[in-house]
């Protein structure tokens, strides 16, 4: 084993939880431990507009979650998508991967499951994010014009919002990986829509032999170059962990172009893949520039801010 224990996560999660992630880590907690409680966290941050209570709606005011686990010794993985109305999504898609011969529920089986196995229920948009909908939804429809719902979620999303997903990835004192990844999607989004949180291969892959990458932003995108397992199958050809992220970024970059707007989440045009090999080696890449990460490595006392390549089109 080389390397300290470490988790490497999107920037946007507030240190506390990252820290609190560590400690469990260090006093001998297990990877997929830790992973699924550091979600859980971010997953209850009421400021958190992406993830969890406080997400975004979608174009018809429903809060539907996402999320996905996978385990770097088994390769077991479990996920849910499009669920509502249960606090912590990670922790149900946990429990698919630990009591279902399945991977990914959706809609109302997710829903069914959470209830039977007595998950936590909870009202997930939160009076800010209800403001917000109503507010985007007047927006819209300003002129009185009737508008079915594909309509509604083409117009609204014009002005995208909310494509920060929860993404993290934890290596612990043994050399287990696992990564989890959580979302309330795209803001305004059309109802049923998934990104790649919740695939396993898009948005969230790990394999103790060679790594395990996680994808957040425009999730169509990393589907349809199975981004995660792209840059694990990567690492396990040899590469590097920067090496594979600036590839299969690069490879983004190519499919949505390039963003204008300075504020990277006015938009939903962008990927960033954070990036952890066998040895505990990490990398980040984005499609643009400004987009950063954490790493926390046993024994330092707080996460690190590391900024995220910026990579160009590859039609490699």
């Amino acid at each position: 084993m080389q390397g300290p224990p470490l988790i490497v996560a999107n920037a946007e999660i507030r240190d506390e939880f990252i820290v609190a992630g560590m400690e469990r880590l260090q006093a001998g907690a297990q990877a997929l431990e830790v992973a699924e409680y550091v979600a859980s966290l971010v997953e209850d941050d009421p400021a958190e507009h992406t993830v969890g209570y406080g997400g975004l709606p979608n174009v018809l005011g429903q809060v539907e979650l996402d999320a996905s686990i996978m385990d770097g010794a088994t390769l077991r993985a479990g996920a849910v998508a499009a669920l509502h109305g249960f606090r912590h999504p990670i922790r149900v898609a946990r429990q698919v991967m630990e009591r279902l011969p399945h991977v990914l529920l959706v809609g109302e089986g997710a829903n069914r499951f959470a209830a039977e196995i007595g998950a936590e229920r909870r009202v997930m948009i939160s009076p800010g994010a209800a403001v917000a909908w109503a507010q985007r939804l007047q927006a819209i429809c300003a002129d009185g014009e009737p508008l079915d719902t594909i309509e509604l979620a083409t117009r609204a999303l014009r002005a995208s919002q909310g494509s920060d997903t929860m993404n993290v990835i934890v290596r612990d004192s043994a050399g287990n990986l696992s990564s989890a990844v959580t979302t309330s999607g795209i803001a305004w989004k059309y109802p049923g829509r998934l990104g790649d949180s919740p695939i396993i291969g898009a948005g969230n892959y790990c394999d103790n032999r060679y790594g395990a990458a996680t994808c957040m932003g425009l999730g169509e995108a990393a589907i349809r170059v199975s981004a995660a397992a792209q840059v694990v199958t990567l690492l396990r050809l040899g590469w590097t962990a920067e090496a594979a992220a600036r590839e299969v970024t690069g490879q983004i970059a190519h499919l949505i172009g390039t963003s204008h707007t300075p504020n990277h989440m006015a938009r939903a045009d962008w990927v960033r893949i954070l990036v952890v090999d066998a040895q505990g080696n990490f990398s980040a890449a984005a499609t643009r520039p400004g987009l950063s990460f954490k790493v926390h490595v046993a024994g330092e006392s707080r996460p690190r801010l590391c900024e995220a390549a910026s990579v160009g089109a590859s039609l490699s």
